[in-house]
């Protein structure tokens, strides 16, 4: 089981030197991944879609960030938590995530997901309404563009003309890991996706529950839920180490794949750290990390 962590950029900071720091403190404390979320456009207050949440906060565009990190470590993976597919031009997400693929040498999986801030599908020309729609044959489209040198696709919201992007990823594919807890993505992961990656669910039977739903509707799709990764955000704002370690036993058991460490998200079961510093942040990553890599 792998073990991640989000960047906390709203804490921290983005600028060069900080993001460098605290990858490559995670690579040498033992962490496999880092994950980052996404937003383009952040809406004001005054037309969010609830109170407080409007996007606005800090976010670099994820290729770029792991471009540049991907540069400031040697084996640490990337991935994206989550990047919003449908808002974007499908051939050119494509195109970045195949040439990220090539730079870091096959380190990233590319988390995306369908959104709810309509003010970003706005202000980038898409439409808001039929995202989860769109998606499903986003990713049919990326995934022949990735596997192939040159192909003719016509659907209903794309058309390729014998036409195709260079460089190719190496291993002629990039992760495709949903996020979400919509009713349509357990059937979107068992037919085209590499794994899920829900936060909803605590270490409890009603994740064991929504597991088996999956893996059955997998198995319904013809394909073999041993190759469906689960990844799950823990948090550490509560309990204590036997806690923690408690917690990485269950979800290993519960056949989860990846765990990332969230030190600032604060909705459902999970709380954040009270710190809110660079040295807060790295200190919790040690703490966590000391706790439960003898369950991992």
């Amino acid at each position: 089981m792998q073990l991640g962590t989000l960047l906390p950029l709203g804490d921290i900071g983005g600028n060069p030197v900080t993001v460098r720091e605290y990858a490559q403190t995670a690579e040498t404390i033992g962490y496999d991944f880092v994950e980052a979320p996404d937003h383009v456009l952040g809406a004001s207050e005054a037309s969010a879609p609830e109170p407080g949440r409007t996007g606005a906060g800090l976010f670099h565009d994820p290729f770029v960030l792991f471009g540049y990190l991907a540069g400031c470590t040697g084996k640490l993976g990337f991935s994206t938590g989550v990047l919003i597919l449908p808002q974007r031009q499908t051939v050119l997400v494509a195109k970045q995530a195949a040439c990220l693929d090539v730079l870091c040498g096959g380190r990233f999986r590319l988390g995306i997901g369908v959104g709810w801030n309509e003010v970003e599908f706005t202000g980038l020309n898409e439409n808001f309404h039929n995202r989860g729609r769109r998606s499903e044959e986003q990713i049919q489209v990326m995934q022949k563009l990735w596997a192939e040198p040159h192909l003719s696709f016509k659907g209903r919201w794309h058309t390729i003309e014998d036409a195709g992007i260079n460089p190719l990823p190496a291993a002629r594919k990039v992760p495709v890991w949903f996020g979400g807890h919509h009713e349509r993505t357990l059937p979107r992961i068992a037919k085209w996706g590499d794994g899920w990656m829900p936060n909803a669910y605590g270490p409890d039977q009603s994740a064991l529950d929504i597991f088996g739903q999956l893996r059955r509707l997998t198995e319904e799709a013809g394909r073999d839920p041993a190759n469906v990764g689960i990844e799950v955000w823990v948090s550490m704002g509560t309990g204590s180490e036997a806690d923690w370690g408690k917690e990485t036993r269950f979800w290993k058991q519960a056949g989860t794949t990846h765990l990332c460490l969230t030190t600032t998200f604060s909705r459902r079961h999970h709380k954040r750290i009270p710190g809110h510093t660079m040295t807060d942040h790295l200190a919790a990553l040690r703490r966590y990390h000391s706790a439960v890599a003898a369950q991992l």
